[in-house]
């Protein structure tokens, strides 16, 4: 099956155009569960008017730095399947001498070069010996069929990068931190719930995937509604085994019209402009972000908060925006997780504003935590 032609967005299981548009509206979000229910049809993929955002209001997704070296690195997981990742090592470190080290997560329905590397960068600037990787079945790591949805490889690909961290001579295996951004916040904390190895860890723009699917953003799903998210999904599993075309759903809009959401609007914004787009080699600009349909309800069984309070006495740190939309679930994982532990939030930043926007992310905040926990870089 060629995940790269043929595809299309969700068939819609709501009736027509208007339908569609209160079935969102009811379920509160453009994003994750509610937008399962997508619109199909060329439209969905339509020009749209860009403008060059990269550098606009402090957003600088593709910064590099003269300070770090850059090393393309795979290895493999448990399951020997291939993990890509990007090794960021500081120009000034000492290699005899053995350094911290951090995995960083991409958003969910994203790829390494969108965020992760970013973070990365920064933090490498601070001492740290860091790793960006991409999920498995995402970007330049491996998986059939592209884009799908198993929570358990998310989190396995987190522990997977610890084992090859802890491998290389100039990092201190016994102080390895790990870092999740949107989506990967939650499969962090999942990861870290099973794997000690991870001795601090911290979330950004933190989504709960398990959360959101099943309840959408305020609990605005009904259970009604969720039946038919997992309805479709189901008969989409008939067609896709009887050899009918790979169904994508959920993700970004590839256009804005006047109904489109806000929360749709901000993460346009960030994945269909310059600002942050890009596509994998291999891939399809048609259907980067998009989760797989079949898989998508995998996430209805994802609880990554539940027994979050196992993870201490190792320290966690959620870091939100005071005007993101997915605040909720940092608050949530907050409030059930045990000490030590700490909220930060940032005034005047919204969900994506965390991904780029490097005059409000509070890297010196993640610099004093993981140095903190971890121990100061020498460099």
């Amino acid at each position: 099956m060629n995940n790269t032609a043929d595809t299309s967005l969700a068939a819609d299981q709501v009736g027509g155009a208007s339908d569609r548009r209160e079935f969102l509206k009811r379920a509160g979000t453009g994003v994750a569960a509610a937008s399962m229910l997508s619109t199909t049809g060329g439209t969905a993929f339509a020009a749209a008017p860009r403008k060059d955002t990269s550098l606009a209001n402090g957003a600088d997704n593709f910064y590099t730095s003269d300070k770090v070296t850059v090393q393309k690195v795979s290895f493999k997981n448990q399951y020997q399947m291939n993990v890509a990742g990007n090794l960021f090592v500081p120009k000034a470190l000492d290699r005899k001498k053995r350094t911290p080290a951090i995995v960083v997560g991409h958003p969910m329905g994203a790829v390494k070069e969108q965020s992760a590397n970013l973070y990365a960068t920064k933090m490498a600037e601070q001492g740290f010996v860091t790793l960006s990787v991409d999920l498995a079945f995402w970007g330049g790591s491996a998986g059939q069929p592209r884009n799908a949805v198993s929570p358990d490889m998310y989190a396995e690909t987190f522990s997977a990068a610890v084992d090859y961290l802890g491998s290389q001579a100039f990092v201190d295996r016994q102080q390895i931190g790990a870092l999740g951004i949107c989506g990967s916040g939650g499969f962090v904390v999942s990861a870290a719930k099973i794997d000690p190895r991870m001795k601090a860890i911290a979330t950004v723009s933190m989504y709960d995937m398990g959360a959101v699917n099943r309840d959408a953003l305020h609990h605005s799903l009904t259970l009604e509604q969720r039946k038919q998210l997992i309805a479709a999904a189901a008969a989409q599993r008939d067609v896709e085994f009887a050899g009918g075309a790979l169904q994508y759903t959920s993700g970004t809009v590839h256009a804005l019209t006047p109904d489109t959401d806000p929360i749709q609007r901000e993460f346009y914004d960030f994945y269909r402009t310059p600002r942050g787009e890009y596509t994998p080699s291999g891939g399809s600009a048609r259907t980067t972000t998009h989760p797989t349909l079949t898989g998508n309800v995998k996430f209805m069984n994802f609880y990554p908060f539940n027994d979050i309070e196992t993870i201490s006495p190792r320290p966690m740190l959620f870091i939100t925006g005071d005007q993101a939309h997915s605040r909720e679930f940092s608050e949530d994982a907050y409030q059930r997780a045990a000490e030590p532990k700490e909220l930060y939030i940032v005034p005047g930043a919204g969900h994506v504003d965390l991904y780029d926007r490097v005059t409000l992310i509070p890297f010196d905040k993640l610099t004093s935590f993981f140095g903190k926990h971890l121990g100061r870089p020498s460099v």
